[in-house]
């Protein structure tokens, strides 16, 4: 389920399809269908926290994508994962969480304690934290001015495709403070972020959530 923004969307197609391209060899793609929201009248819904409406699209969508053959379901965006677990309930096949993929790539490093970046939805409601502390992983987040900061960058820019220095080197900032606050590495808990921050502009380990969750669709699809 894409579409949340279609900037990032178009990367989780292009990782998926580069990963079956390498291991499978040939000519080899992806089979991938893809649901398309627009993102304003999703956004709109958050804006108004009408929840109810955004879970009913989302099941929608997800049977959709059943009947059409489709044997395991991304949501393409880290705030959604709000409805997960309800979307889920509603559905047949399996949905891979953003936060699983997430909290096995921060195990893998030995890590246990994080910072989280995302829209201010996904720093400031519990859902997210919550999954990941069922991991055993600690979770901190930004003061309340920076997380107005960064919801503002994702809002106001990354979702319409505007990547500057200026706001790389405002969430710079904001990720040193939480490293000072003892995070010893960092989620980008928004799909647009990785658009953004990379890992060569901070010190620490960045835990790319897009790519982690493609990934995850990879080893589940190959499995």
């Amino acid at each position: 389920m894409g579409g949340l923004s279609w900037h990032s969307t178009i990367e989780y197609y292009r990782i998926i399809n580069d990963e079956i391209a390498k291991r499978l060899g040939n000519k080899h793609s992806a089979r991938i269908i893809l649901y398309s929201f627009d993102f304003n009248e999703i956004h709109e819904l958050q804006s108004k926290g009408d929840w109810h409406t955004i879970v009913d699209k989302f099941v929608h969508a997800g049977r959709v994508l059943e009947h059409a053959g489709a044997e395991a379901i991304l949501i393409c965006a880290n705030t959604m994962h709000k409805v997960a677990d309800e979307v889920q309930s509603k559905l047949r096949v399996k949905l891979l969480h953003i936060c699983d993929a997430t909290a096995n790539a921060i195990k893998s490093k030995g890590l246990s304690k994080v910072g989280l970046l995302g829209t201010k939805t996904t720093m400031t409601d519990p859902f997210y934290k919550e999954r990941l502390e069922r991991h055993g992983i600690a979770v901190i987040v930004p003061s309340n001015g920076d997380i107005a900061t960064v919801d503002s960058i994702i809002f106001d820019e990354l979702v319409k495709g505007i990547i500057s220095d200026t706001a790389r080197s405002r969430v710079v900032q904001i990720i040193n403070n939480l490293v000072e606050e003892g995070a010893e590495g960092i989620i980008l808990g928004c799909t647009e972020l990785p658009l953004l921050i990379q890992q060569k502009h901070v010190s620490v380990p960045l835990f790319d959530t897009l790519r982690l969750h493609a990934m995850s669709a990879v080893e589940f699809a190959l499995a």
